[in-house]
């Protein structure tokens, strides 16, 4: 067949593919959600951000000096503080009620002017993983700031023999979510070509449908290209709305780069996903079986690939098991182009690494397409 007819036949048939997604109301809802509720709930509702953390004061000195301490703890990154006694402070803690909670012991602002070193002591709640670290360090810097201001006036105890300056580039507020929303896209991309590509292939061979596409004059080739476009056209459409419509629009994220790059950074991707896509469904026998193939495959690819914990803090063999994953690629590209503006000059490796890594993924699942295609004609 030449070159016309290939064309011709790999748009019908994604055209068939955007009908039978039209079709699926499940799978439409799914792609609506993830790229406008699912991206706003999964930037706002996890923050790492040290937020109204509730706390309890265990008061036993009931100085000027303890109640100067209390009145330190104020929002937004603390509620209120409670006053408790020392009888109800553990059951409080072991209920989850409070965070943190600080003991101040009698005596303490007349054992701090007599020169004695009194012991606060700060009881904190390590469940909460992401917020206790960083809240016992603002505590402690918010009471030593307190306690040589009451002693000397001054909130520094010594002036460091050089000046610091500290410049926070890309994002001066240092706000969890602008990080979070963005990476929440880049995610969503990869899963749901994966999903998409994935299931509507298994979902042919339960209807018997591959079976008629198979007696038509069509190659595997076309019909992996149908499904690559078809699905890759859809998500990117998706993305598009999410990342200008949801985190610039809606969650006033400024994007540093140029969308258009990154959008095509991300056609690019697709290739690679919708050809892993494929591979797992020739391998997949129900979509049971696919979904625990995802599961066990792309989502600790997803959790290795930077966008959760940076590559250098990995072992040095899984960082470098991850450069054979075009998602590494992506996600670097993602990053550098949406946080940090970069251009093409900056990302054109990445670029190519998508490329010849999906070229090779794309080659891999042709191969067990048609096996699979032999299998099922004999």
């Amino acid at each position: 067949m030449d070159r016309h007819g290939t064309l011709a036949n790999i748009f019908r048939l994604g055209l068939k593919e955007l009908r039978s997604l039209w079709a699926d109301k499940v799978l439409l809802v799914l792609i609506v959600w993830a790229f406008t509720g699912g991206i706003y709930s999964a930037a706002k509702g996890v923050s790492q951000e040290l937020r109204n953390a509730p706390v309890a004061v265990v008061d036993e000195d009931r100085s000027p000096l303890s109640a100067r301490l209390i009145g330190a703890l104020t929002p937004p990154y603390f509620k209120t503080p409670d006053l408790i006694s020392m009888a109800q402070m553990d059951r409080a803690l072991d209920q989850g009620r409070y965070s943190f909670s600080l003991v101040i012991p009698a005596n303490f602002q007349r054992d701090l002017k007599e020169g004695r070193r009194p012991t606060l002591q700060l009881n904190i709640d390590a469940t909460v993983m992401s917020q206790s670290f960083i809240g016992a360090s603002y505590i402690q810097s918010i009471v030593a700031g307190e306690l040589n201001e009451y002693l000397t006036g001054k909130r520094d105890s010594s002036a460091p023999p050089i000046r610091l300056t500290t410049r926070v580039r890309f994002n001066p507020n240092l706000t969890g979510f602008w990080f979070g929303g963005v990476m929440e896209v880049i995610n969503n991309i990869n899963m749901l070509t994966i999903i998409l590509v994935g299931a509507a292939f298994i979902r042919e061979r339960e209807h018997g449908t591959l079976e008629h596409l198979l007696v038509m004059p069509l190659t595997p080739f076309e019909i992996m290209m149908a499904k690559v476009w078809a699905s890759g056209a859809a998500v990117l459409l998706a993305a598009s709305v999410g990342l200008i419509a949801v985190i610039q629009a809606i969650m006033q994220v400024p994007i540093a780069g140029s969308v258009p790059l990154f959008l095509c950074g991300a056609a690019l991707y697709l290739f690679s996903a919708a050809s892993i896509g494929i591979f797992l469904g020739t391998i997949a026998r129900s979509m049971p079986q696919f979904g625990l193939l995802f599961i066990l495959t792309i989502v600790p690819l997803q959790l290795l690939s930077g966008g959760v914990t940076p590559r250098e803090s990995m072992p040095e063999v899984v960082s470098d098991i991850m450069l054979g994953a075009p998602i590494t690629y992506f996600v670097r590209l993602a990053q550098a182009i949406l946080y940090r503006g970069a251009g093409l000059d900056t990302v054109w490796p990445e670029f190519l690494a998508i490329t010849g890594i999906g070229a090779i993924f794309f080659l891999i699942a042709h191969t067990r397409f048609r096996k699979s295609v032999t299998q099922t004609q004999v």
